[in-house]
């Protein structure tokens, strides 16, 4: 999908394409009532802008989209096709995968949340070792680091609405 298209299409056949890239009904709606857009950059601006004001329960009901890293998204939505590319970085190998199962859980346990981060690029390596030392950070902290994991992660998507030749559905 192009720009121009993005631009014509009816917003309720894009706000399934937009809640894949940020499940948040007013994120999606930020980014809707901006069209038309000049160009990828001024979407893009709208999106971060959108992203950075998301309270603690959008947040949560965004996270809820996301599977653990290291998890394998199963099925054809766009979501799921999107997480396998993004983790692409993980790779096969059982112990980093191990060891990102185990980083998984003592997350879940210290914050009560999935461990967030923008995994395209990134090794299983350094996911593993950005884990690891966010388990050090305190609630406020963390809760910061997982708003801008989060924005980074929208405004991607958003920029693969426009990149691919066919989004999933």
């Amino acid at each position: 999908m192009d720009l121009s298209e993005f631009n014509a299409t009816p917003a309720d056949r894009l706000r399934p394409m937009l809640a894949a890239c940020c499940d948040v009904p007013r994120w999606v709606d930020a980014v809707l009532v901006g069209r038309p857009y000049g160009d990828a950059a001024a979407m893009a601006f709208v999106a971060d802008k959108a992203a950075r004001d998301l309270s603690d329960d959008e947040v949560s009901r965004a996270l809820a989209a996301h599977p653990r890293i290291g998890d394998r998204a199963d099925g054809d939505s766009a979501e799921a096709s999107w997480s396998r590319r993004e983790q692409a970085g993980v790779g096969d190998d059982a112990s980093v995968r191990a060891a990102l199962a185990a980083g998984n859980r003592s997350y879940e346990e210290r914050f009560g949340r999935v461990f967030l981060i923008c995994a395209t690029g990134l090794s299983a390596e350094q996911m593993l070792t950005s884990l690891r030392e966010r388990l050090t950070n305190d609630e406020t902290t963390e809760a910061g680091v997982v708003r801008d994991e989060l924005r980074k992660i929208a405004v991607l998507r958003l920029a693969k609405v426009l990149a691919d030749q066919e989004v999933p559905a």
